[in-house]
């Protein structure tokens, strides 16, 4: 059976267990040190082109305005998950979707990110995933267009916590040393088990002044999508609680 034509066999009134922080990917194309203060208006056709070829999103049902990225994310029930917010600002294409959201079992914002780097080989792939239910999982990722990468995945401050690639290349490549690190306040210390490690702030550090998350003046696009059946499954499993 299905609701609200979608996959959805959970009523859209029932209330999400647990929260999340973020759900985020942005692909920053040339140039990189573009400023968000300088970013173009956002392009509502482009946004939802851009998250209806994403791996979650079977289609873009309605398109429900411009808001800034400062106002989510905000899921209560069931029906706010098929929101994913989108924005296009000229080479900066931004998607945040609550199917990216893991509690350990796999990593789907790699999995996403796979598929971006081979439709953006020159851009730099950047994302961060974090909830708690129950416990915060959180998953980051850095991936540049040299193929140098980093993904970090796990519980903070417990175990297991798992980072494949290489964070120290990562700063290398973005021409920042161990010193620069103190200067920059980054609170970031790779010589620390990995689950005490921030590395959200690390993922910062590779989108500098072109992050478009929480910026209160910029807008992007809310859309209400159907999400694909096993996105959508994977999310049943996740925000609540059955049996």
């Amino acid at each position: 059976m299905t609701t609200d034509n979608s996959f959805w066999t959970i009523p859209a009134d029932t209330m999400v267990h647990g929260s999340m922080a973020h759900c985020n990917l942005t692909v920053l194309q040339p140039p990189f040190t573009i400023d968000v203060a300088d970013f173009p208006a956002n392009n509502p056709a482009l946004a939802a082109k851009f998250a209806c070829s994403l791996s979650t999103v079977d289609a873009v049902m309605e398109d429900l305005g411009q808001h800034p990225g400062s106002s989510g994310p905000n899921f209560q029930t069931r029906a706010d998950l098929d929101i994913v917010q989108a924005g296009v600002w000229g080479g900066v294409l931004f998607a945040s979707d609550p199917a990216w959201v893991d509690n350990g079992n796999d990593d789907p914002l790699l999995y996403e990110a796979k598929g971006l780097r081979e439709r953006f080989p020159d851009a730099r792939i950047v994302g961060r995933a974090s909830a708690h239910c129950g416990a915060e999982h959180t998953e980051d990722l850095v991936w540049l267009p040299d193929g140098t990468m980093f993904h970090a995945s796990g519980w903070p401050g417990d175990e297991p916590f798992d980072v494949t690639g290489d964070p120290e290349a990562v700063l290398s490549s973005l021409g920042i040393t161990r010193d620069m690190l103190d200067d920059m306040d980054a609170y970031v210390d790779l010589d620390d088990e990995p689950n005490e490690i921030d590395w959200w702030a690390l993922v910062a550090l590779a989108l500098g002044e072109a992050d478009p998350w929480g910026i209160a003046g910029l807008n992007m696009s809310s859309l209400r999508v159907r999400h694909t059946e096993g996105a959508t499954s994977h999310m049943g499993k996740l925000y609540f609680i059955t049996g």
